[in-house]
């Protein structure tokens, strides 16, 4: 495909809490376009305030895809979301409508953006059921140490809490003798039919995001955040996957037992949410051609990305998305 026939495509991506969000709604009534979220948890319509999915006030009319369209025990990969991503940016173009990924699970992000090609090589049902049940009675790290073993340029990109891309990568060994660096440059023989332009939200001083974490945090707390992980256990089950990955929701668990404070609690989910912010930092700052915008030294964030986006000749000003259409949510 000619470099000038591939489709245009801003991903704004950043840790928590950085302001994505309000920067894409400015930037799709600015450039007249629709948002395609790359959230991995905001797409669980059961978990709205520990994910903190943003609510109408906050979206201003602006189209937004992938929000809130799967129940909380539906289990969703980084290849389905390519596929769900890949039919909306045909369907935005056929509108006349610009496209914005907006972010924070880079996985999402890097394989959309690159054409990755997910294919059912390497599959081994049973070794991932054992490799699971490894985890429970050894721990992550045991895990991940089996893999570091085998691939350890793979395990070094990795943290051992993250356990299914850790057995992914075993599975993957396993079964083709592949690292995970090799079976991602297999997976790229197709170049990639989108222009595109990352920007990533950061900040200089660390601290100021880590406030920002907090804030919300307490804000989260203050919407009803206790009452959501309740319910969501409630509904279905302590041992459901999607549980042990939501910051907001496992960190109650101890609590709704008796064992710790509900301010532990609460201290608990701050500490981790900052945690991943810094795992999602290490993540984007490794992306190619990623361009960083820092939010605590820009006299004006938005002026500056949309200086960015013209200088790289990615969008013109045009017709805002506007109307958030839920039937066109992939069901």
């Amino acid at each position: 495909m000619d470099a000038f026939e591939k489709i245009p495509v801003l991903a704004l991506v950043g840790p928590t809490a950085s302001g994505k969000t309000a920067l894409a709604v400015r930037l799709a009534k600015y450039f007249g376009a629709e948002v395609i979220s790359a959230d991995s948890m905001q797409i669980y319509r059961d978990l709205f305030v520990s994910t903190a999915r943003p609510d109408d006030d906050e979206l201003q009319g602006v189209v937004h895809h992938l929000l809130g369209f799967l129940p909380a025990d539906t289990p969703f990969s980084a290849a389905e979301f390519c596929e769900h991503a890949s039919q909306l940016t045909r369907e935005i173009r056929s509108r006349g409508n610009q496209i914005i990924l907006c972010g924070g699970t880079g996985l999402y992000v890097q394989s959309f953006l690159e054409n990755i090609e997910f294919t059912g090589e390497g599959a081994d049902a049973l070794f991932r059921s054992r490799m699971r049940l490894a985890a429970e009675v050894l721990g992550n790290r045991a895990v991940w140490e089996l893999l570091s073993a085998v691939d350890p340029q793979g395990a070094a990109a990795l943290h051992p809490n993250n356990l299914g891309r850790v057995i992914r990568a075993l599975e993957i060994n396993r079964t083709t003798g592949l690292t995970l660096d090799a079976q991602r440059t297999q997976s790229r023989r197709n170049p990639s039919p989108y222009r595109h332009l990352t920007i990533c939200l950061d900040f200089l001083d660390r601290q100021k995001l880590y406030d920002r974490i907090d804030r919300r945090v307490d804000q989260m707390v203050w919407n009803g955040l206790e009452a959501e992980a309740r319910a969501f256990y409630e509904k279905y089950g302590f041992d459901n996957g999607t549980a042990r990955q939501a910051i907001g929701c496992k960190e109650f668990l101890p609590y709704f037992r008796g064992e710790i404070s509900f301010e532990d609690a609460v201290q608990a989910i701050k500490r981790q949410t900052r945690r991943y912010a810094k795992r999602q930092l290490t993540w984007f700052h490794r992306m190619p051609d990623i361009r960083t915008i820092w939010a605590d030294a820009s006299p004006d964030v938005f002026t500056e990305a949309v200086k960015l986006i013209e200088d790289e000749g990615l969008f013109v000003p045009g017709k805002a998305g506007i109307g958030n259409d839920e039937s066109e949510q992939p069901e």
